[in-house]
């Protein structure tokens, strides 16, 4: 599979069934040359002029199936701290 075929894939989350966005990059282990993590660009803030919110970046580990159109991860977030 080339990068730009990745890069048309959504990614989606399947502990939640969240979208999460498209590929955007990869992180490849410059010894071995396998993937090492997904690179997916959070949303856009404010319409995408002032940037963008964090990235997801997903082990390859944590992919869990690659489809045509979509690929399935299981991205475990940390619930929010309260805050004193």
């Amino acid at each position: 599979m080339r990068m730009s075929e990745l890069k048309r894939k959504e990614v989606i989350n399947v502990c939640d069934c969240r979208r999460l966005g498209f590929v955007g990059d990869m992180e490849f282990d410059p010894c071995t040359g396998q993937i090492k993590a997904l690179i997916v660009p959070g949303p856009g803030c404010v319409c995408g002029f002032l940037g963008r919110e964090k990235e997801f970046v997903i082990p390859f580990e944590d992919v869990c199936q690659m489809g045509d159109d979509i690929v399935l991860v299981r991205l475990r977030e940390e619930p929010p701290r309260p805050q004193k």
